[in-house]
């Protein structure tokens, strides 16, 4: 029998942060330390018959109160708090578990079953927990906590089997985080032989040497009554682990969970006690076995992506991936999580004739986000050749300043926002880069950490998109609402007739927004106005709607433009998601696209016709660049060389080819001030 694997993904449903300490310290002591994760799940319940979405605002209540569980965090063990919605707890935990492959599902009670729901049996510790344990998507640790604040013994009653296997493992794993003593004990009934007595003993001692490094103390004890025997000994324990009985021979599993005794000492016992229970196994005695199980999974999965139609979808990402910047607002925390992760940030601001705003946004960076905290590692100005005083203003003020016309040169140029951002990725290192507009009035570092957060809490975002309130000046005169225009008559109708699964993204056009650098380098960048609404149908495609999260950053004032430049503006997003369309359903569905608008003027008795050619022309991904490569390459062998023996092995390969796939490029600016 081979010694049971240590969890490497281990989840923790909270429901109360305040509790939560004794959770995370067992699940960090029982977690595979060398790969390792270590995730908190706060559950928002919305009942039957409302929208999924209402759950937005308590979602981000409850990410707040799981960042106070970040504290309890062991020395090497990083927690990673996320947020599900669903119409139940067990669902939610269920469907974390699924998404971030658990291996171990820890749950904490509080010792009393909770009360039954209308129509069903009384639950054994909690309606959620149970409902979960039936359904045993992994391994599953219920922790009735006793409140020790150190654990210096730990009783392990063993009968033997797999549950009994794990909860030796586990027992084992505690040990060693808390250099404490195991005694497993194991009872047999009165009055039997001395030679049945030498074979229990020299089964346990085997079964104790496949399961536990340390050194144990064996007890084989006769007893009457068991589960009085086990409470005795619990007494003067700090902790106890019982696996899971095995289930009736006569068949009757219906409401068996761990079985009567491990659910009565958990009950009656005053120490800490951990109940375990393996996932179902699978038998390797034949290929029927096999094959019915995998029929089931595929059902299970044909089933979920029923019910998860895209308006069901889009309600419950609304709800799940709207962040607030204040989420994010303490700013040595947000260094922290970005420094144990390892990641590297990269802020960029386009920029085009903003000497007005510019040098007012470079200092409040440099500032706030480079030198008060080290949340920006490098802060790139990616001019589109201004021909007023922005470079040397942005200079002044400490920023690297860069012409994107002269970047990659080799490869022509062309005006537009989409063109910078496209440069900006060979231009910078980062692992995360964050894009911010520089013709903003009321610019605050909240448009960077903002965007930045989700990114660096949650592993499984990949790209932020901000929103805001977007005041309109007319007159000389600042009216609230009224900006935007473009996203209400134009991307939002597009979105949500051809692109439904995006409909739930508040500004689809805002020009604040983050990625992974990862992912940015596979995707295709529209040179101008359509690189916004690319990026999103883009990265949908290759991340899905939950690799997406939108942050709300309140207000936003800005550089409004006219009517005319708003035209202008929608004309190349429809050219944009009309091409889309056409790449995905494989077709020429508009033979008649043109890329010319044509503007009738009017004026001084003379009628004329202005022909304007407007076409976003596409950059490939930029890993399909050689000159990135190599840039790249060299980066990684200079961060090799300096890092320490045995780490810089395949630095360089595992850098630069998570990205070959990416499909082949494409033929082939700055802020613009749409006010979009």
């Amino acid at each position: 029998m081979t010694r049971v694997a240590l969890p490497s993904r281990i989840l923790i449903p909270v429901a109360n942060p305040e509790t939560a300490q004794e959770l995370v310290r067992v699940g960090a002591a029982l977690m595979d330390r060398k790969s390792g994760s270590l995730t908190v799940l706060g559950i928002v319940e919305v009942p039957e018959g409302t929208p999924l979405s209402e759950g937005a605002t308590r979602a981000r209540q409850a990410r707040r109160l799981l960042q106070r569980v970040l504290d309890f965090a062991p020395p090497g063990v990083t927690i990673h708090p996320i947020v599900r919605i669903g119409r139940r707890a067990a669902e939610g935990v269920v469907e974390a578990a699924a998404e971030l492959d658990a291996d171990l599902i820890v749950f904490g009670w509080g010792g009393k079953p909770s009360a039954p729901r209308p129509g069903s049996q009384p639950p054994v510790f909690s309606s959620t927990i149970d409902e979960v344990v039936r359904d045993s998507p992994c391994d599953i640790a219920v922790v009735k906590q006793g409140g020790a604040t150190a654990i210096e013994s730990i009783l392990v009653p063993i009968r033997g089997g797999p549950h009994a296997a794990l909860a030796l493992r586990f027992a084992d794993a505690l040990a060693r985080q808390n250099d404490a003593k195991i005694k497993v004990l194991h009872l047999i009934p009165l009055g039997v032989t001395d030679a049945i007595r030498g074979q229990t003993e020299r089964a346990l001692a085997h079964f104790i040497r496949q399961h536990a490094e340390r050194d144990v103390e064996k007890v084989v004890s006769e007893a009457v009554n068991v589960r009085s025997e086990i409470l005795r000994a619990a007494q003067t324990t700090d902790v106890v682990i019982m696996g899971a009985s095995a289930p009736p021979a006569n068949g009757a599993h219906e409401g068996f969970l761990f079985g009567a005794l491990p659910e009565a000492v958990a009950t009656r016992s005053p120490s800490t006690v951990i109940v375990v229970k393996t996932g179902a196994a699978i038998g390797d005695s034949t290929f029927e076995e096999l094959a019915a199980r995998a029929e089931t999974l595929a059902a299970a999965e044909r089933a979920a992506n029923d019910s998860r139609a895209v308006p069901l979808r889009v309600e419950r990402w609304f709800g799940e991936s709207n962040f607030h910047h204040r989420e994010f607002g303490d700013l040595d925390r947000l260094v922290h999580l970005k420094e144990q992760a390892g990641l590297t940030v990269s802020l960029v601001f386009p920029a085009l004739n903003e000497a007005e705003t510019i040098g007012a946004i470079v200092r409040a960076a440099r500032r706030d986000l480079m030198e008060r905290h080290h949340l920006v590692d490098e802060l790139l100005v990616m001019d589109s050749d201004s021909d007023d005083e922005t470079r040397e203003i942005a200079a002044a003020e400490g920023a690297r300043v860069a012409i994107h016309q002269h970047v990659l040169a080799g490869y022509g140029s062309y005006a537009g926002k989409g063109e910078a951002l496209w440069k900006s990725l060979y231009e910078t290192s980062g692992d995360i880069i964050v894009w911010a507009d520089s013709d903003v009035r009321n610019w605050h570092p909240r448009m960077v950490y903002g965007t930045l957060g989700p990114l660096i809490a949650e592993e499984r975002i990949q790209y932020v998109k901000g929103y805001y309130r977007r005041p309109i000046v007319e007159g000389g005169i600042l009216k609230e609402g009224g900006g935007g225009r473009v996203t209400e008559l134009v991307a939002r109708p597009l979105i949500n007739l051809f692109y439904p699964e995006l409909s739930g993204l508040i500004q689809p056009l805002a020009g604040e927004y983050a990625g992974r650098r990862s992912l940015l380098e596979t995707i295709p960048f529209f040179t101008s106005y359509a690189v916004e609404i690319g990026h999103l149908i883009d990265v949908s495609d290759r991340v899905g709607l939950e690799g997406l999260g939108q942050v709300d950053l309140e207000r936003r004032i800005h550089r409004n433009q006219e009517l005319e430049g708003l035209s202008r503006m929608s004309f190349v997003i429809v050219q944009a998601v009309m091409k889309r369309l056409e790449e995905r359903r494989k077709a020429r569905l508009f033979a008649e696209l043109g890329s010319t608008m044509k503007l009738p003027r009017s004026g001084g008795g003379k009628l004329s016709l202005e022909v304007i050619e407007l076409a976003d022309h596409e950059r490939p991904p930029m890993i399909t660049i050689p000159e990135y490569l190599e840039k790249r390459s060299a980066a990684a062998h200079e961060t090799a060389e300096l890092a320490p023996a045995g780490v810089a092995a395949g630095v360089a390969a595992a850098d630069l080819h998570a990205g070959a796939d990416a499909g082949a490029g494409r033929d082939g600016a700055a802020s613009d001030g749409s006010g979009s």
